[in-house]
């Protein structure tokens, strides 16, 4: 530091000011990286973690990343993360209350400089834990009643649920069944029932199926189990897009198509939605705004050094409509 302090004719506190993003002035920021250029500098990380006590990164707690929805979403934290100089340090709660727990005992503030949870399965009875960390931790893709003591930065899930059954009924489907993760996916299943209720119908509970897995062979057996219980069903909404392509594949083996004899519709718009036949129609979620907002966020909170604004931000979902869904075949 002090050879490109001396290169660039400044001070080595300037130099310092330079490589931690601080505000100096624009010919001095120029002069360093210049100096920085010439000589090959690269600054010692660890040396300076222990001197500032930050270690520049960010962990990110997530259920699993067997789960496309949440493996897209750390592809997206870390892209902001990477933006703004930090580092991802990643771990799974597996849904796991006791497991969730020994991650957060762990944690010091030696280990993050911030915390990011995704996901309410496993974590939920964690909060008083998350809340009482000397770090700032913040909340996303959170679908349970939002905690007052911590920010979140989520979707507005039963409004998903609601723009998937207003698409179902707007096609004139009234015979629907549900796969879904349930409880945890209740409110997607709320929203469903309020847009259907809107035409005074309702969606009959021996038609909702909680799946047996959280794959698509789970989505295949419950979307099974659906056509069974009605033959005469022509629409089937899965709480998330897995599922929803194991209901394809029921669908097909069942020895019907889809759309035309049933529609399905899924939920998180995941990658691989558009490479199934039919490409599937789903709710997307705005991931990438959805990490940004959420690592934004606590990097305030750490370089202000203070706990993150406790605020809800709710992102709005959008409806892709794709070839999985159409209007149901007229009756005789």
């Amino acid at each position: 530091m002090a050879e490109v302090a001396a290169l660039a004719g400044v001070t080595k506190q300037s130099v310092s000011n330079v490589l931690a993003g601080k505000s100096v002035r624009p010919e001095t920021a120029a002069k360093v990286h210049a100096a920085i250029k010439e000589l090959g500098y690269k600054p010692n990380l660890l040396a300076r973690s222990l001197r500032t006590g930050a270690t520049k990164t960010v962990g990110l707690f997530v259920p699993s990343v067997a789960n496309p929805f949440y493996s897209e979403v750390v592809e997206e934290v870390e892209n902001v993360l990477v933006h703004h100089g930090y580092n991802l340090l990643l771990a799974t709660t597996r849904d796991d209350p006791e497991y969730t727990r020994k991650h957060l005992e762990n944690l010091t503030a030696r280990s993050v400089d911030a915390l990011l949870v995704a996901g309410d399965a496993g974590v939920a009875q964690q909060l008083d834990m998350l809340a009482e960390a000397t770090f700032p931790v913040a909340l996303f893709a959170w679908e349970l009643d939002p905690p007052h003591s911590l920010p979140v930065v989520s979707i507005d899930y039963e409004n998903a649920g609601y723009l998937a059954g207003r698409h179902l009924r707007e096609l004139g489907h009234t015979k629907i069944a549900v796969v879904a993760d349930l409880p945890s996916h209740a409110p997607r299943l709320a929203g469903l029932r309020r847009a259907f209720a809107v035409d005074g119908l309702t969606v009959d509970d021996r038609m909702v199926f909680s799946r047996i897995s959280d794959d698509a062979e789970g989505g295949y057996a419950a979307a099974t189990a659906a056509l069974a219980e009605d033959p005469d069903l022509t629409a089937i909404f899965a709480t998330h897009d897995i599922l929803a392509i194991g209901a394809l594949e029921a669908v097909t083996r069942a020895g019907r198509r889809v759309p035309e004899d049933v529609s399905v519709v899924g939920f998180d718009d995941i990658a691989q939605v558009g490479h199934v036949e039919p490409t599937l129609t789903t709710v997307a979620f705005p991931k990438r705004e959805m990490a940004q907002q959420a690592v934004e966020l606590l990097l305030r909170a750490v370089e202000a050094d203070k706990p993150p604004v406790n605020a809800i931000s709710l992102l709005r979902p959008t409806l892709l409509v794709r070839g999985s869904s159409a209007p149901p075949r007229p009756t005789a």
